[in-house]
């Protein structure tokens, strides 16, 4: 049966986790932002948490910028992960911290 350029249900699945070929669409970027700009906790709110995101925020005004080293931390983290490794602790499975 001809599918005139519609995919198959069977291959509408991610398969790049099986392939090798995973890219995460969100890691480089919350690496970045989380070393550039720890302190404000803005790759808290890119990655959807915002409760976290908020009591970062808090922390960092309430120890003069001591607690911003959180996000340097979180930052080196994020980029010595796998992507694929990446995406499933904090894009699936929402871990808030480290």
């Amino acid at each position: 049966m001809e599918t005139h350029g519609y995919n198959h249900p069977e291959s509408t699945s991610n398969n790049n986790f099986s392939n090798g070929n995973y890219r995460s669409e969100k890691k480089l970027a919350a690496g970045i932002l989380a070393i550039l700009l720890n302190g404000f906790a803005i790759h808290k709110f890119y990655l959807g948490y915002t409760k976290e995101g908020i009591i970062q925020l808090a922390l960092t005004f309430v120890t003069c910028g001591v607690a911003s080293i959180i996000g340097i931390v979180e930052g080196i983290i994020y980029l010595t992960m796998s992507d694929e490794q990446f995406d499933r602790t904090y894009v699936q499975n929402k871990k808030g911290w480290f």
